[in-house]
């Protein structure tokens, strides 16, 4: 069966890979967001860049992994508090969707050596 000139159809497998991508990166990103805020009393940002090297280096992985769980919290409370708009919402929820895919695709692939 084609479709659009491809013979391939995207299989439950790849699906599940991706979804499970994707949940590797948000729970990753959760855990090291709830690791900082335990470590510094005080919610992870995009604006903490901290002072030294190992501060740094530490803000750095971070805003890095813990990026798409940060951009949701933000985009959640600029929803409920500020009243933007929901196709802000949904961009957002995308943006960190990708986000999550990506950083768990590097996850899982460091964890299986692959």
């Amino acid at each position: 069966m084609e479709y659009g000139g491809v013979n391939d159809i995207v299989s439950m497998q790849e699906i599940g890979s991706v979804l499970f991508a994707v949940a590797v990166g948000y729970t990753a990103g959760g855990l090291i967001g709830s690791l900082h805020q335990a470590i510094t009393r005080r919610p992870a940002s995009f604006a903490n860049l901290g002072e030294g090297t190992a501060e740094r280096l530490w803000s750095a992985l971070v805003i890095v992994l813990g990026g798409p769980v940060i951009l949701m919290r933000n985009a959640l409370r600029g929803r409920l508090i500020e009243r933007r708009p929901a196709p802000w919402l949904a961009a957002s929820t995308a943006l960190a969707t990708g986000w999550s895919f990506a950083s768990g695709v590097v996850l899982l692939q460091f964890a299986l050596g692959a």
